[in-house]
């Protein structure tokens, strides 16, 4: 279970890069595209022409009302497929930027990651969101495979992250907030990030300090054993992608995966603004 985490950790900026660069968001603008209409109708885009409250459910820690006001009308402005093509762009220029086309083990990695994202579709029932990417055909070119197979194994792993959050009974909001609290990532970007307005944070907090499970600003130990408890249970619910590579071959991957997400950190794919 270590292994497929510390896989799926290294290598997921080759993914998550698409949020941040500027080849994405100018690919987006050219459609008519901008600020968060570009952003949920880009991950979107794979179920088709999406409703608001689809996006509101399976993106999970959104703000509603901004989401709602994102797609107002995106789907007049541009087609789904549209969408799907400039993303599909936006993340080859970025990576090859970035030299990930470069490196002689990449064949390797992708032959790896390709595997596990495969095999996880074997498993995409209870998944909406890994269940319509895995659905979209592979690419041609294998940069572009080896984005696709972690844009897979990322949706995998996060659909299952939510089902984890939902049974639990830890709101979209709740999660962002004990996420602040561990101080892996600034309350104030995911504030901006997921648009949640000052006020509304600051009383789901309050809540979850009546519930016991912030200290102030921080996690309480019972706060911190819960948290335990969902990545764990979210590392085991993403294990049928990771399974298939054996022991040896999800060590592999996860030794090949953090040069590759370095790579993406160090040409400065992952700044936010």
């Amino acid at each position: 279970m270590k292994s497929a985490r510390a896989a799926w950790r290294g290598l997921e900026p080759v993914h998550g890069m698409i949020y941040f660069v500027p080849e994405a968001r100018r690919r987006y603008a050219d459609l008519g595209l901008s600020g968060h209409a570009g952003y949920f109708a880009s991950r979107s885009a794979a179920f088709g022409r999406a409703s608001a409250e689809l996006v509101i459910s399976t993106f999970y820690n959104f703000n509603p009302e901004v989401v709602r006001q994102a797609l107002d009308g995106v789907w007049d402005t541009a087609t789904p497929q549209q969408v799907l093509e400039a993303r599909y762009a936006a993340a080859g220029e970025a990576l090859r930027r970035a030299g990930i086309h470069e490196p002689s083990d990449r064949d390797e990695i992708l032959a790896l990651s390709r595997r596990a994202a495969e095999a996880a579709c074997d498993s995409a029932q209870g998944r909406p969101l890994f269940a319509a990417h895995a659905a979209l055909p592979w690419p041609q070119e294998p940069l572009l495979q080896l984005w696709h197979a972690q844009t897979l194994l990322r949706e995998f792993r996060g659909d299952g992250h939510v089902a984890c959050l939902l049974s639990e009974g830890v709101g979209g909001l709740e999660a962002l907030i004990l996420h602040a609290a561990t101080g892996d990532v600034p309350a104030g970007f995911l504030k901006v990030s997921r648009a949640w307005p000052e006020d509304e944070w600051a009383a789901v907090a309050e809540r979850l300090r009546e519930r016991g499970l912030l200290d102030g600003d921080s996690l309480s130990s019972e706060g911190a054993a819960l948290r335990r408890h969902i990545e764990d249970r979210t590392d085991r619910l993403a294990l049928p992608a990771y399974s298939v590579l054996g022991d040896t071959g999800c060590e592999r991957l996860a030794e090949l995966a953090p040069s590759f997400g370095r790579a993406v950190v160090e040409a400065g794919l992952l700044k936010f603004g």
